[in-house]
């Protein structure tokens, strides 16, 4: 089973295609809890509007199940709470997006 470090590499390979940047450095990656035979992912998007919204979520159950022992369940949960912000981002993607800090 991928610990959650690999999970969230293998997550940095999906990228939202608005922003030209990996769901992780985005901050869209909430919380990922992994057990003896699931892989469960929390995330957002950066709007309820989000027009790949259910693409992301395909795209992102595709990425952990290929790191996944056969017959692992993978869980990909969309959340609205807390709501996105830019201060969820990484540094390098705030420096990407010009935002402060």
């Amino acid at each position: 089973m991928p610990d959650e470090s690999a999970v969230r590499d293998a997550l940095c390979t999906v990228d939202d295609p608005e922003a030209g940047m990996s769901i992780v450095a985005l901050g869209l990656v909430y919380n990922i809890a992994v057990t003896d035979d699931a892989v469960n992912v929390d995330m957002t998007m950066t709007t309820p509007a989000c027009p790949v919204a259910d693409s992301l979520v395909e795209q992102s159950r595709a990425a952990i199940a290929t790191i996944s022992p056969p017959g692992t369940q993978v869980n990909v949960n969309l959340v609205w709470e807390p709501f996105w912000t830019p201060s969820m981002m990484s540094g390098v993607a705030k420096d990407f997006f010009g935002w402060p800090g």
